[in-house]
């Protein structure tokens, strides 16, 4: 079972509710992704618990469902 953009996204937007998210599959075979993730609630976190929020966000589905994902984080300027 494979991940389409549209869960990923909605399972980030769900999980980081003032996120602002950018999708890419990068192989074209739903098994590879890039995300882009900003929001105010990474401001003052590091990157390693930016990322660990979006994880949690993602509901386990990392490695199963979800294959590989190439993971930015940011705060908005």
């Amino acid at each position: 079972m494979v991940m389409d953009v549209d869960a990923i996204e909605r399972l980030i937007r769900e999980g980081i509710p003032d996120a602002k998210v950018i999708i890419r599959d990068l192989a074209g075979d739903g098994n590879h992704y890039a995300a882009e993730v900003v929001a105010e609630s990474f401001r003052g976190k590091s990157r390693i618990q930016q990322h660990q929020m979006v994880y949690k966000a993602l509901k386990g589905n990392i490695g199963n469902a979800l294959h590989a994902l190439v993971l930015q984080t940011d705060i908005p300027d």
